[in-house]
């Protein structure tokens, strides 16, 4: 088993950005939750963050993102602590508050920057089978860039063995022309890591408490400090500006988008087709040029989703068509349905199996029956429609009264005629029918006709 601590207080002053850094998002997730899915496929007792800028925004970041891991089947649901940086002064201090958190624990500990995207479970796995099979008290993981600017510089001794980390401010000419690098990595024994941070001090170029710093004090200690070489350095940078960040992004999503189209998933055009991480889509779907897809969202088999789409929080099943420039937001659409062109669904709306919502329609916070049609130029709020229902162009349900939203209900078989105000709360009875241009602000019993402002029943249909 081991520990994980998350270093996650900073701003990020090269970000440019009042925002703590690790809250910049690269394919629908922030830079802190893509470090904690790897951490989490370590199945670590526990969890540490160090926050300090934004702290309750981070810890919230956090949460979710582990929230998201476990409803997702994590196997692994470890403890979360957090601890509050409130003043940064290094990534040594970062690690100096966390110290009675560590107190007492025995397991290995994994170090890692909160802004550090790329990084595999697999890599730090082996950081720590070097770590434990080395007897190490720290085991640095390093790699060897084509330019080291701005990375701590590693510094081996005669033999090849770790010696002390520089920093980038603080190195010599000669130093600094050292390829291998730090990237804020490492594995620790947890009483090492506290012995040493007794002696860490604030003698460098930053005034600040170095982690670098600490490898080096514990061969001073007369400990051992091993060194993991990794041969890929495009997994372990960091973020530090926004070219950078997207970059980063870049190469994320367009690994998501080998993966759904090796899966079976159509893309016209990956080019300009942005999918987040978390998305599924089924065998068979078709997926157009400049459709954006976020979040949580669960596309079925056999679904065609056509450009300028926004799709955010979705479920949809199988064998739907989503046209032209729509855009839907947590929502539920059922087999077969249609939706769009020009449409927008929002705040948990319901779609139904074969219903048709067409273009210039917005639905919010309703729910479509199966087979029902609103064909074009429509507002449903609050709703709730039956089966085989018509709704007439230009049809709006009537919801808000300036105070508080009221309820639609429109039961099956009716039929809405054109510019229909439905002025809820109001209940349409079943196979009842209403004339164009009518306004209702009464029930209708079931199997009537209504006409006229205000709308009063012309006759029973049955």
């Amino acid at each position: 088993m081991t520990d994980v601590m998350i270093l996650a207080a900073g701003l990020g002053t090269r970000m440019k950005s009042r925002r703590a850094k690790v809250l910049h998002e690269i394919a629908g997730l922030p830079l802190v939750a893509h470090v904690l899915r790897a951490a989490f496929k370590l199945a670590p007792e526990a969890i540490f963050t160090v926050v300090g800028h934004q702290a309750e925004d981070v810890e919230r970041a956090v949460r979710e993102a582990a929230a998201r891991l476990v409803e997702r089947g994590a196997a692994a649901q470890p403890a979360l602590q957090f601890v509050l940086q409130s003043e940064q002064r290094g990534t040594g201090h970062a690690v100096m508050v966390a110290r009675e958190h560590l107190k007492g624990r025995t397991s290995p500990l994994i170090l890692l920057a909160g802004d550090g995207p790329m990084i595999k479970a697999e890599t730090l796995n082996r950081l720590t089978d070097v770590h434990r099979a080395e007897g190490n008290a720290a085991t640095v993981l390093t790699v060897v860039m084509d330019d080291p600017t701005g990375y701590g510089r590693i510094i081996r001794d005669a033999e090849g063995r770790f010696a002390r980390i520089v920093e980038q401010k603080d190195g010599s000419p000669a130093e600094l022309a050292v390829r291998e690098v730090c990237v804020s990595i490492y594995c620790f024994e947890v009483a090492a890591l506290l012995a040493a941070l007794d002696h860490l001090n604030t003698d460098n170029a930053q005034g600040e408490y170095y982690v670098t710093d600490v490898p080096a004090i514990m061969l001073e200690q007369g400990k051992r400090v091993g060194i993991f070489c990794h041969t890929d350095p495009e997994e372990v940078p960091g973020i530090n500006t926004r070219i950078e960040l997207a970059e980063l992004d870049r190469k994320l999503r367009t690994a998501k988008l080998r993966e759904l189209m090796l899966a079976g998933v159509t893309i016209s055009d990956p080019a300009t087709t942005y999918i987040d991480l978390d998305v599924e889509i089924g065998q068979d779907t078709i997926i157009h040029p400049q459709v954006i897809i976020e979040g949580l969202s669960r596309i079925g088999a056999n679904c065609t989703i056509h450009s300028w789409t926004r799709l955010r929080n979705v479920t949809i099943e199988d064998e739907v068509t989503i046209r032209n420039s729509t855009v839907i937001e947590d929502c539920l659409i059922h087999t077969r349905a249609s939706v769009g062109p020009f449409a927008r669904l929002r705040m948990q709306a319901e779609i139904g199996e074969q219903a048709a919502i067409g273009n210039f329609v917005e639905v919010k916070k309703s729910k479509i029956g199966k087979g029902t049609k609103a064909s074009h130029l429509t507002y449903l709020g609050d709703a709730t429609l039956g089966d085989d229902v018509n709704i007439g162009a230009g049809t709006v349900t009537c919801n808000y009264d300036g105070v508080r939203k009221h309820e639609t209900i429109i039961e099956d078989g009716a039929r809405i005629g054109s510019d229909t105000m439905l002025v809820a709360p109001v209940r349409i009875g079943h196979g009842s029918k209403t004339g164009a241009g009518s306004v209702v602000t009464k029930d209708v019993p079931p199997d009537s006709l209504v006409a006229g402002v205000p709308a009063v029943i012309k006759k029973k249909l049955k």
